[in-house]
C-alpha cells in the first residue's frame, strides 16, 4: 500500500510539474499600494508529495550518515571551499555538519531567503499591481509599474501557471473606461519610479545582462525586460519598451495617443482609471523557485523593502530581507546584496540555509508552505528535471533549490530518509573546478545519501 500510495503521489508530481513548465519564462513611499487593497480570496497551497510522505521515523544513525556524508564531501569535483548541514525538520538538531556555520556563496539558493522574507511579510495571498491613473493635466493618463515582471503583452494562454497579467487586457480597460468618459485623444506618460537606485547591483558581473540572465531591475517591464517572451534578449530599457507596447494596444482599441514620451511621476491620490494584478504571491514563489527566475526574485525582494519601510534599490531590499529573517530568529547566517543570488558576494551558511528549509515545511507556517511546494523535484521538474541521472534511486523523492554562477555550486532542500524521518538539507561548494557538470552530480550523490542511506 505504501508503494501504491508512493507511485500515486509522484504521478500527480510529474503531472503538476509539467503544467508549471508550460509557462513562458524558462531559465531577482507608493502613491498607491503596490499589494491589490483587496486581493481575490485564493487558497495557500500547502507542499507537496514529499512533504507529505515526511513524518517523524527514526532518527537516521549519526555515525553511519556522517561516515557516507563525510566520504562524498572529498569528491574532487567540489573543490577545497565544501560546507554542508543535514537538520531534523521537527527538532532542529543539526544531524550532520561540515563547515555548516562557514559563510559560502549561495547562488541561486539565495532565492529561499528571498522567498522565505516575501511570504513573512507580505502574505501569500497579496499581488503585484500595474494600473493605470489620470495625469494632472486634462486628457492625460499614466501608465504606473507596481514591480509586476511576469506582466506580459499579450494574454496568455489558460494553460499558463501562474496566469500573469495582460498589458492587452490593461489596455483594453484603459480605453473602454476612456471612452465611456468620452476621450477619444490622450497624452500617455509612464512612472517607474517605485524602484530607486541602479538597475543592476554593483555586485553583479557585468555580463549578466548581455547575455540575457537577468533584466535591468525596474518597475515597470512586460515578459521580464525580454525581446519576445521566450526570449533570452533583454531590451536596454524594459519601462519604456512596456509604455511603447502599452501605447500601441491602447490604439489598436481606438484611442488616439499623441506622441510625446513621456516620463512622469503619478500624482499622489490620483484617480485609477484601469489596473491589473499579478498572480497571487505564493503562485510568483512557487515559480521563482522551480524556474529559478532572477528578474522575479529581484521583484520579490524589493517589494520586502517597499512593505518594511527600506529603499525600494539594492541595499534597501538587501537590509529588508534580513530584517524580516531576523525576526523569524532566522538571520544568522545570512549577508546578501541581491534577491536572485547572481551576486558573488552573498554568503549564506549551510546551517542556516537548511534551517529556513525547515522553518518553510514546518506544519505551523502554512504561509511558507509554498517554498517547499515551489522547489524543484529530482528528475522531474524545474533545474532539477535533468538531475540525478545516476541516482535514480533518488528520483522524485528529494525537493531542492539549485544554485550555479561560475566556480559555485549549492543545493539546498529537503527530503525523507529510507525510515520515514523528514530531513532539510544545504551542501554548497564555492571554489569548483571548471569540468562541467561534475560538481552538480556530486551534489546529488550527497542529496541521494541522505535519501536512500
Amino acid at each position: 500500500m505504501a508503494l501504491v500510495t508512493l507511485v500515486l503521489l509522484q504521478l500527480f508530481v510529474v503531472a503538476a510539474g509539467a503544467h508549471l513548465l508550460t509557462s513562458d519564462a524558462l531559465t531577482e513611499k507608493a502613491p498607491a499600494p503596490v499589494a491589490s487593497a483587496e486581493p481575490p480570496p485564493v487558497p495557500v497551497i500547502t507542499a507537496g508529495p514529499v512533504l507529505a510522505a515526511g513524518g517523524n521515523g527514526p532518527l537516521p544513525a549519526k555515525g553511519t550518515l556522517a561516515g557516507r556524508l563525510t566520504e562524498a564531501l572529498g569528491d574532487p569535483a567540489l573543490g577545497d571551499s565544501v560546507g554542508a548541514a543535514v537538520i531534523d525538520a521537527e527538532t532542529g538538531a543539526l544531524l550532520f555538519g561540515s563547515g555548516a556555520e562557514t559563510g559560502i556563496t549561495p547562488a541561486s539558493t539565495t532565492k529561499v531567503a528571498t522567498s522565505v522574507a516575501a511570504l513573512a511579510s507580505l502574505g501569500p495571498d497579496a499581488r503585484l499591481s500595474t494600473r493605470v491613473v489620470r495625469g494632472s493635466a486634462p486628457n492625460s493618463v499614466i501608465l504606473v509599474g507596481g514591480g509586476d515582471p511576469t506582466l506580459t503583452v499579450a494574454r496568455p494562454s489558460q494553460a499558463v501557471y501562474p496566469q500573469p497579467a495582460s498589458l492587452a487586457s490593461l489596455a483594453l480597460r484603459t480605453a473602454k473606461a476612456l471612452k465611456a468618459a468620452g476621450v477619444a485623444k490622450v497624452a500617455v506618460a509612464y512612472d517607474d519610479s517605485l524602484y530607486t537606485g541602479p538597475r543592476t547591483a554593483s555586485t553583479w558581473k557585468p555580463g549578466y545582462v548581455p547575455e540575457g540572465s537577468v533584466a535591468p531591475v525596474t518597475a515597470l517591464m512586460v515578459d521580464e525586460g525580454r525581446v519576445a517572451p521566450t526570449s533570452r534578449q533583454r531590451v536596454p530599457d524594459p519601462a519604456r519598451t512596456a509604455y511603447t507596447a502599452f501605447v500601441s494596444l491602447l490604439s489598436k482599441y481606438g484611442v488616439t495617443v499623441s506622441k510625446s514620451v513621456t516620463r512622469a511621476k503619478a500624482p499622489a491620490g490620483a484617480q485609477e482609471i484601469a489596473r491589473v494584478d499579478s498572480a497571487p504571491l505564493y503562485a510568483l514563489v512557487e515559480r521563482t523557485l522551480t524556474l529559478s527566475d532572477n528578474d522575479l526574485a529581484e521583484a520579490l525582494a524589493r517589494q520586502v523593502a517597499l512593505k518594511e519601510g527600506r529603499p525600494v534599490s539594492f541595499d534597501g531590499a538587501a537590509v529588508a530581507v534580513r530584517q524580516v529573517l531576523t525576526r523569524l530568529k532566522a538571520g544568522e547566517g545570512v549577508r546578501v546584496f541581491d534577491g536572485s543570488g547572481l551576486s558573488p558576494k552573498n554568503r549564506i551558511a549551510p546551517s542556516a540555509l537548511a534551517r529556513l528549509v525547515a522553518a518553510a515545511a514546518a506544519p505551523e507556517n502554512l504561509h511558507l508552505h509554498p517554498i517547499i511546494s515551489g522547489m524543484p523535484i529530482a528528475g522531474f521538474t524545474g533545474t532539477l528535471g535533468h538531475r540525478f541521472v545516476k541516482n535514480g534511486s533518488a528520483y522524485g523523492l528529494i525537493r531542492a533549490k539549485t544554485g550555479t554562477l561560475d566556480g559555485v555550486s549549492a543545493l539546498a532542500g529537503m527530503t525523507t530518509t529510507r525510515n520515514g524521518r523528514l530531513v532539510t538539507f544545504a551542501f554548497m561548494a564555492d571554489e569548483v573546478p571548471p569540468e562541467l557538470g561534475k560538481a552538480e552530480a556530486a551534489l546529488d550523490r550527497l542529496a541521494a545519501t541522505v535519501a536512500t542511506g
